[in-house]
């Protein structure tokens, strides 16, 4: 039975709220865009299209130089990152992370930069191979690093936010290889827009339905569940404009485009929001121990 009112232990929050700047969330949504671009510019080249091919790997350098010094932002100074080079825990998300964002962004500029200049084609080729086999990692590792902390609202989604993130992060890269590409050669991007935003959405759907009441709570209501609504009508919108009239209409492709990268904006800020939110929360974290705790004893007697 849930109580009426928690209020923490002797009225002191539970759990402290997350120290991350706002440059946190914008760093989850260019990594995103770095890693699934990168996916998709190798899986074009490989098909010959050259011009998607272009468009994605472009897309995948600028999330890479964002990514950087937002992350820097939220550390301080640069010489933090460089310090979490110093061990490699592979039991730590945030480890992990470092060292593959470290191997992945030489991988993606140095792909960009030979397809751009004609240079070293073969070291070209290999570098998009390796960006593409990263570039999952690194659009999805920042939803296990907030897994792995006690805040109820990531840590209890930490089956769905993976693939929460994964989706937006292909529904954002495949935006913006709409906005940046000839209607013609951006049927992949479309394909993958649709795709991406079925499994943003599901994901969201799934983690609403999954988590209990009180853990849920931020994701549906607040400012951390208005932002989620307004995310799923952009990514619905943008989904469904991409695969109708932004098949034959050059506007309607960039306006698709722009919803589907507002979209994963906002679900990023929404799932960081709802952490801040959780944390503040007591009963977020007390009243599924509880309920946890009644259920382990009613199966025991």
């Amino acid at each position: 039975m849930r109580p009426t009112k928690v209020t923490g232990y002797y009225g002191r929050p539970v759990l402290k709220a997350p120290v991350w700047k706002s440059a946190i969330p914008l760093y989850f949504f260019t990594g995103g865009v770095a890693g699934a671009s990168s996916t998709l510019a190798f899986a074009a080249g490989l098909r010959g299209n050259r011009r998607l091919a272009r468009s994605a790997m472009l897309a995948s350098v600028a999330g890479v130089a964002a990514s950087g010094p937002l992350l820097v932002i939220d550390l301080g100074k640069p010489s933090r990152f460089l310090n979490m080079l110093r061990v490699a825990k592979p039991t730590s998300p945030m480890s992990v992370g470092s060292w593959v964002l470290t191997a992945f962004a030489p991988a993606s500029m140095a792909a960009a930069a030979s397809d751009v200049t004609g240079r070293l084609p073969r070291l070209g080729r290999v570098a998009a191979g390796a960006g593409a086999v990263l570039g999952p990692v690194v659009a999805t590792y920042t939803a296990v690093l907030v897994a792995n902390t006690a805040i109820p609202a990531w840590h209890d989604a930490h089956r769905e936010l993976p693939f929460l993130f994964v989706g937006s992060a292909a529904a954002s890269a495949a935006g913006i290889a709409m906005i940046a590409t000839p209607v013609a050669d951006a049927g992949p991007a479309r394909r993958l827009a649709m795709m991406g935003a079925a499994l943003e959405l599901g994901a969201f759907r799934a983690m609403e339905s999954r988590l209990d009441e009180a853990v849920a709570g931020p994701y549906m209501h607040g400012r951390a569940g208005r932002l989620a609504k307004a995310a799923e009508a952009c990514s619905a919108t943008g989904a469904v404009l991409a695969v109708t009239a932004g098949r034959r209409r050059r506007r309607a492709a960039v306006t698709a485009g722009a919803l589907l990268c507002a979209g994963s904006l906002l679900t990023r800020f929404s799932v960081f929001r709802a952490g801040i939110e959780s944390a503040a929360d007591p009963a977020a974290t007390i009243d599924p121990q509880r309920r946890r705790v009644d259920g382990r004893g009613t199966v025991g007697a």
